[in-house]
């Protein structure tokens, strides 16, 4: 039987911004044992080892890799240093756990997927949405059949003012296509998309058609030192097969309040996210229901197995590593999303709607080979 006092033993690889949240996360799982820490940045390297107490720095990630005594790695690099990484790590027999995206295009992306296939060993991407009480809540009401028949979801993600750099957190390389390979959709969008695609059960993309922006005024001077190139604003519709459909709006910057909320769609019920609510009728009654999550998420972890295991992304992971869980398809829900995104992106470019075929032969490799 698997033994939820095992210690997991873990390397991560890029300690800037996301490796150091990361690594604050591990610390709060007994479980989870950081045993060493790779970056190009050796200063950084040996600041972030000092604090979090790891006793072991490299400079190049492979020296990790050629530990046999680390059973998994985190990798915390930007978003088109992913593949090379991932698929190296998989390749030397590590488990690998990602930061969102999962890569810069669908093409790298399938290139990883296809790697955990062929290894045997298991990808998964962060995706802390999955383990927030709307979206598991959410996930039961639509598993228990309460909405009916699924046909349409709603994808949105609003910042007023929140594009990296140039409204004033986070560095240029987040609005560098060279690096990030997209704005608002890769930053955010993942979140809010592959959450709907999780609650519709990934359905097959059979279309997709777009539209991307970036029109609102920045400082000039930060205008010009970011190199910012991509979009704060992105638009899309999906066709899936068995007649179901979803559109997406997000935004890193733009002049409004707010947007409504995402949202599920059925033939019985349809449920929003936030504030949460399940609608429904019964005959001529019309019913507004928002639920008791705290409850709900208590019980969940104090009444069945494993309920510690989906309290959050880094906790799911560690127990899926120790056995005690099946791994969520983040992963698979990963490359779903690039193939939407990357979608949109095409059909800006093109000027019209794509298909799921087209995107996979158009989609090219924007991997950094590090």
């Amino acid at each position: 039987m698997p033994d939820q006092n095992r210690k997991v033993r873990l390397g991560v690889i890029g300690v800037g911004q996301i490796g150091k949240s990361h690594l604050n996360n591990y610390q709060k799982i007994p479980a989870a044992e950081v045993v060493a820490i790779a970056d190009v940045n050796a200063a950084e390297a040996q600041t972030v080892s000092e604090r979090f107490g790891i006793p072991v720095v490299y400079s190049d990630f492979r020296k990790l890799l050629e530990r046999d005594d680390i059973e998994a790695v985190d990798v915390c690099l930007h978003n088109n240093l992913h593949r090379a990484a991932v698929v190296a790590a998989l390749q030397a027999g590590k488990h690998v756990y990602c930061e969102k995206p999962l890569a810069g295009s669908y093409i790298d992306a399938e290139a990883m997927v296809q790697a955990s296939k062929d290894t045997g060993k298991m990808l998964a991407m962060q995706l802390s949405t999955l383990y927030s009480k709307e979206i598991r809540a959410a996930k039961e009401l639509i598993d228990t059949g309460r909405l009916g028949k699924i046909y349409h979801a709603r994808s949105t993600g609003f910042r007023r003012r929140g594009r990296p750099f140039v409204d004033g957190y986070g560095s240029p390389t987040f609005v560098q296509k060279e690096v990030a390979a997209g704005g608002a959709l890769y930053d955010m969008g993942v979140y809010h998309i592959a959450s709907m695609l999780y609650l519709l059960g990934n359905p097959p993309v059979k279309t997709i058609t777009g539209k991307v922006y970036q029109e609102i005024d920045m400082d000039a001077v930060r205008r010009r030192i970011s190199g910012y190139n991509v979009e704060e604003l992105g638009l899309g519709f999906v066709r899936f097969a068995n007649n179901l459909s979803l559109d997406i709006i997000e935004s890193w910057a733009i002049h409004l309040e707010k947007f409504e909320s995402s949202v599920v769609v059925g033939s019985q019920g349809g449920v929003r996210l936030e504030p949460f609510g399940y609608f429904f009728n019964d005959g001529d009654l019309e019913f507004n229901a928002n639920g008791n999550l705290e409850g709900f998420v208590w019980r969940k972890n104090n009444v069945g197995l494993n309920g510690d295991a989906y309290n959050s992304s880094q906790e799911h992971w560690v127990a899926a590593l120790q056995g005690r869980v099946s791994l969520l398809p983040t992963a698979a829900l990963g490359l779903a999303t690039m193939l939407i995104s990357e979608g949109i992106y095409q059909s800006e470019v093109l000027g019209r709607e794509v298909t799921a075929e087209e995107v996979r032969e158009l989609s090219k490799s924007t991997m950094i080979q590090i």
